[in-house]
């Protein structure tokens, strides 16, 4: 009998962790971006001011104003895709819980103007680097070159009077 009991109580326990694990993975659903301010991973909406356009962070898209509608999409407007997303200003939207931030526009552009500033904001995750290229990062020559063979380390010997491309004339 003793047995049964602890039986029945170890299936409780594992049912109940079961289901605290998938409520857990429906809360994750939708990341911040790695654009998205730091300290702010359960929110759901940003207000962008400088381009007068929401964030839905659970949808990964933004929510802009175009052809005469509110429109929902994975990439800014033509207009905007120039737009540093790290270094714009979003307002975490707090109070609001829906599908439509867009309602309250005419309070938000108001509140929250282009050229807003609030509280110094830290991206949720780094900027990526771009363009990064060992060839071309003069601080480490001696990792460079144990990477070539010595065939392109000929070439290099053969044209070392030339001075192409070594930044003197």
């Amino acid at each position: 009998m003793k047995t049964l009991k602890i039986a029945i109580a170890g299936l409780f326990l594992l049912v109940a962790n079961a289901t605290q694990a998938q409520v857990s993975i429906n809360v994750n659903i939708g990341t911040p971006p790695a654009w998205g301010p730091a300290g702010y991973a359960e929110m759901e909406y940003y207000y962008l001011p400088d381009i007068e356009a929401y964030y839905d962070v659970r949808a990964s898209q933004f929510i802009y104003f175009g052809g005469g509608r509110w429109v929902r999409t994975t990439y800014l407007p033509r207009q905007y895709r120039n737009y540093d997303l790290y270094g714009g200003y979003k307002v975490v939207l707090t109070d609001y819980h829906g599908r439509t931030p867009y309602t309250y526009f005419d309070r938000h552009r108001v509140k929250y103007y282009k050229g807003y500033h609030g509280a110094p904001q830290r991206p949720y995750k780094p900027r990526p680097v771009y363009g990064y290229n060992d060839r071309h990062d003069h601080r480490d020559y001696k990792h460079y070159d144990k990477h070539h063979d010595k065939h392109d380390r000929h070439d290099h010997d053969d044209h070392h009077d030339d001075h192409r491309g070594h930044g003197r004339r």
